[in-house]
């Protein structure tokens, strides 16, 4: 399974990158897909997305002006939506509510707070 990042105008700054890419590659390995996955950082949001949003297998992140902790988690909750229509193969649900968004919202607090304490050099970063 292959994962393409794009940065349209992310705001990102190019020494993060490698964060990023460590932080995919946590997600890789607790929540493997199958299909590849493309991730698109974007400086604005686009198509009435709030801070992310999914179509199947490519997830719009809304990077601009927010923290990178910030960021990832909405990485994170699309990436629990990819897992849960690949992986789970359930229905989408709601978007308010519901077992699948209330299980996104969950696990991507939870997964990043496992990361910060899996990679303590990366906490600083997280909260620029």
């Amino acid at each position: 399974m292959k994962v393409t990042i794009i940065h349209k105008n992310s705001g990102i700054d190019k020494s993060e990158y490698k964060m990023y890419d460590k932080f995919i590659k946590y997600l890789q390995k607790d929540y493997p897909l199958k299909r590849d996955l493309t991730i698109i950082f974007l400086g604005e949001r686009v198509d009435g997305m709030t801070t992310g949003s999914r179509l199947p297998h490519k997830i719009k992140v809304l990077s601009g002006n927010r923290m990178n902790r910030d960021i990832l988690r909405t990485v994170a909750h699309e990436w629990i939506h990819e897992y849960q229509l690949d992986i789970l193969n359930r229905e989408m649900g709601p978007d308010i509510g519901g077992q699948n968004e209330d299980e996104a919202n969950s696990e991507s607090g939870a997964i990043m707070k496992k990361f910060e304490k899996a990679f303590p050099d990366s906490e600083e970063r997280l909260y620029e």
